[in-house]
């Protein structure tokens, strides 16, 4: 039996995926949660073999506590649930080294046939995903140069980005002048329209 653990916010659609996996017999719905952190302590708890995530609890910190769900538990597999629109978050999803994404519009076979080919040791990548993720531009700012920018997109002055994230104001203005740098934007502005439509202020703050 494959024991399936299942990360969704949204309580409706989380209900109908628990529902269908569960039809199958070589499945096992252990758990249906709406956040990542419960995933945590639940896949701590009891033997999980496929984490299915939604794409959107990844974003920002999510990344991170995936990371670690992976190096606690190395023998379970994290399935990422995503649309065509996450390109910039799909990219660094998969940098991450999870096991496979689904697209979120996906029949339900290709979800359950997706995770049969998990447990097998496949990777699993949505053809109509990928279309999109090679489509989209890599983002060539680091994680925590996308935190500064995300902060500058709301227009705070550089003081408060500075405290907000511990760093002092000097950083800051480092940071932003490598944002410039890297994007070719003239400006801070225009450095987070450019990354607002590649999806990368998505990806980091959503």
């Amino acid at each position: 039996m494959n024991r399936i653990l299942l990360v969704e916010p949204i309580s409706l659609f989380r209900g109908a995926l628990a529902a269908t996996l569960s039809q199958e017999e070589d499945l096992e719905v252990v758990a249906d949660l709406g956040a990542l952190d419960q995933a945590l302590d639940m896949a701590r708890a009891v033997p999980v073999d496929v984490v299915v995530v939604n794409i959107a609890l990844l974003a920002g910190d999510g990344l991170a506590g995936a990371a670690r769900l992976t190096a606690e538990r190395p023998g379970c597999s994290i399935l990422v649930l995503a649309g065509p629109n996450e390109s910039g978050l799909l990219n660094r999803v998969l940098d991450l080294g999870v096991g496979g994404v689904i697209g979120t519009q996906a029949a339900p076979g290709e979800l359950v046939s997706g995770i049969r080919r998990l447990v097998r040791g496949e990777r699993v990548i949505d053809a109509s995903l990928a279309v999109a993720m090679v489509a989209a531009p890599r983002s060539p700012l680091s994680a925590r140069e996308l935190n500064v920018l995300s902060m500058a997109a709301s227009g705070v002055p550089s003081t408060e980005v500075a405290a907000e994230l511990h760093l002092s104001t000097g950083t800051v203005r480092n940071y932003i002048s490598a944002i410039l740098r890297k994007t070719g934007a003239r400006n801070r502005l225009e450095a987070v329209r450019l990354a607002e439509g590649a999806g990368w202020l998505q990806a980091a703050t959503r």
